[in-house]
């Protein structure tokens, strides 16, 4: 296939960037998206022109790193996958794709396609710990009974990889998603419930001191989702959080 590129590029967080079009030929419809990149990028170096920035690890939809907007749409037109399982027979030769990185506030860019969503890990890190003691006298996991139904809802929400596709979807920008999944994985479990009310209010209270905005309700981050997050999750976190704050 024979492509053409429109790709954002920006120096850094204080330049101003702009799309840049490049044209790329004989792509393999087995290639995925990022393979395609790789390609796009030994030609720029051979070239000698700076090679485009974009985040990725493990290549296998499991890290979340590799998050861009594809054509408009969070990790491409495919739905529950992210673009690093995103193979070029999605598109036909001849195509123009635009290629951006994800737009909020509180992922500011830091180079090209790659974002700062260290936002993430410090909400993460305000949620604290579990009492739990899960080393050296470790028990048996079948000696903590717990409900089929939430250990499966714990497991869904924990499959949150934070990406950030529920960010850059919403039209607030806003983590509510993100943030439920990882209060809902504890919430749900007994293991969870000693810190439970701290944990809830930190992490909410750290999501607003990002910046990240309000949730409306529109569902576009559940749609854009890779791993499918319910907005129950959602839900249950105002449940969690409005119970925390009569506690406290």
């Amino acid at each position: 296939m024979n492509l053409t590129l429109k790709i954002w590029r920006q120096k850094s967080a204080k330049d101003k960037g702009k799309i840049i079009d490049y044209a790329i030929g004989d792509v393999s419809p087995d290639m995925s998206f990022l393979e395609m990149l790789d390609v796009l990028n030994q030609d720029l170096i051979e070239k000698g022109e700076e090679p485009v920035a974009f985040d990725h690890d493990c290549r296998e939809g499991i890290c979340g790193s590799c998050s861009m907007f594809v054509n408009g749409q969070a990790h491409g037109p495919d739905s529950m996958v992210t673009v690093c399982q995103l193979h070029m027979r999605s598109f036909n030769d001849g195509d123009t794709i635009y290629i951006e990185p994800w737009r909020a506030t509180a992922f500011p860019v830091i180079k090209d396609l790659i974002v700062d969503r260290s936002a993430f890990d410090r909400i993460q890190q305000a949620g604290g710990f579990i009492s739990v003691n899960t080393s050296g006298n470790t028990q048996d996991a079948n000696s903590i009974p717990i409900e089929k139904e939430n250990a499966d809802n714990a497991f869904d929400a924990a499959t949150c990889i934070g990406c950030g596709a529920c960010v850059a979807s919403c039209k607030n920008s806003s983590a509510m998603l993100f943030v439920s999944a990882k209060v809902s994985q504890f919430a749900l479990l007994p293991q969870g419930q000693v810190e439970a009310t701290d944990r809830v209010m930190n992490m909410v209270k750290q999501m607003d001191d990002e910046g990240f905005g309000n949730c409306t309700n529109t569902g576009a981050c559940e749609v854009e989702c890779p791993k499918g997050i319910s907005l129950e999750n959602i839900a249950r976190m105002n449940r969690e959080y409005l119970s925390a704050s009569f506690k406290g």
